[in-house]
């Protein structure tokens, strides 16, 4: 029976990567995008969520997710979120309780396609137009 099982697990480890991209990334050999936006508050008139950033994903591996700069100086929370299928399309993963210059997400990543990711004013901290950089280490 335990053999059975074994097998069983296996089968299903290789039916996984093969529907879902079929090869995987070395973290090591990941890309690293940055991006730049800014996010404007409600408070101010704005949405409270910055620019929408699109990356795609060509294997399965390793992802990391950080914002890497806030100006003027934001020192409290905010949210970072991450999309499958452009921002259009289904949460991945999110983080409410991201701080300036600490990893905000990462995780595996499965499914190759187009992902987004985006910053927000999710406890309506902001009392100004907040400029970030963002970087995305991905497969």
């Amino acid at each position: 029976m335990r053999v059975f099982c074994g097998a069983a697990v296996l089968a299903a480890a290789a039916l996984a990567t093969i529907s879902c991209g079929g090869s995987v990334t070395d973290p090591s050999n990941n890309t690293t995008d940055t991006f730049t936006g800014a996010i404007t508050p409600a408070k101010l008139g704005g949405s409270g969520l910055g620019q929408t950033h699109t990356f795609n994903v060509s294997a399965g591996g390793e992802y990391t997710i950080k914002v890497t700069q806030m100006n003027p100086n934001f020192s409290s929370n905010f949210a970072v979120y991450m999309y499958l299928g452009g921002c259009g399309g289904a949460l991945v993963n999110q983080s409410v309780v991201a701080i300036v210059g600490v990893q905000a997400l990462t995780g595996p990543i499965y499914q190759t396609g187009q992902y987004c990711v985006q910053v927000g004013d999710y406890y309506g901290l902001m009392t100004t137009v907040e400029n970030y950089t963002l970087t995305v280490n991905h497969p």
